[in-house]
């Protein structure tokens, strides 16, 4: 699988708009926060995610087997699709409705009390209001939930999908560039340390050449970086937030500046 190269780039990208500190303060008297780690180890859930692991063991065992009779590539890519759907489906299957209840337990709690949006704990420090203790006892209770009837208000803290802006052609160009790259270069640094006459110069080499990848990866992910930052400012300020963050770390509400930035991003 290919590695995320775009990361880097989104974690320093995803920046608070420049404020006064009390203007800060005022705006974001709505957010909620909750620990997400804490409610996914609920009986329920917990139970849930383990017959969802003993599944992926027994599909993993019959995967190797078919994987073992595939006679050309088009095989494995047929077999590895549809082992992949078969995941899915019975991820579907155990932890869909449990996370369908939580998302409207949620919503539910947020529209109470007012909320714009939902975050994951573990970007709070400080502030916000903590709705864990909430979400745990209405998931334990056996009522049955339905969504608030009211939309969620608008939010002041935006959000961007990261595997989605890591999917664009100029990331895509920029990994097969670097992939070609250090593909080009092995050959020359595998030489180098065959010829190497001690085991200090071997390291020595290979330390260069991951240097030079480094080096190579800087050069085609920095334009990027500068690109995204801009970009992702740029739509925040159009759109008066506060705040932007990865769609990871939001649970429930705020602003969808995704396509925003890719739309800015291809031009």
């Amino acid at each position: 699988m290919r590695k995320r190269l775009i990361s880097t780039i989104l974690a320093t990208a995803l920046l608070a708009i420049v404020l006064a500190p009390a203007a800060i303060a005022a705006a974001l008297t709505d957010i909620g926060y909750m620990d997400q780690a804490q409610v996914g180890s609920l009986p329920a859930l917990a139970s849930a995610n383990a017959q969802l692991a003993a599944y992926q063991i027994q599909l993993n065992n019959q995967f190797k087997s078919a994987m073992n009779s595939a006679k050309s590539d088009a095989d494995k890519q047929r077999i590895t699709a549809q082992f992949q759907q078969e995941f899915t489906d019975k991820q579907t299957e155990l932890i869909g409705p449990l996370f369908q209840r939580a998302q409207i337990i949620i919503a539910n709690i947020a529209a109470a009390k007012k909320l714009s949006v939902v975050v994951d704990k573990r970007i709070v420090v400080y502030g916000g209001v903590d709705i864990t203790n909430d979400v745990v006892a209405a998931m334990g209770s056996p009522r049955a939930v339905t969504p608030p009837q009211a939309p969620p208000v608008a939010s002041e803290i935006g959000f961007v999908d990261e595997s989605a802006l890591d999917s664009a052609q100029k990331v895509k160009d920029a990994t097969d560039a670097l992939q070609k790259f250090a593909t080009q270069q092995q050959p020359i640094y595998a030489q180098r340390a065959k010829d190497a006459k001690s085991d200090i110069e071997k390291q020595q080499i290979a330390a260069d050449f991951q240097k030079a990848v480094q080096a190579k990866r800087e050069a085609l992910l920095n334009p990027l970086v500068d690109a995204t930052k801009t970009a992702t400012a740029n739509v925040a300020r159009s759109k008066n937030l506060l705040l932007v963050v990865d769609r990871a770390d939001i649970v429930f509400g705020g602003t969808d500046i995704t396509q925003d930035v890719q739309n800015a991003l291809n031009k």
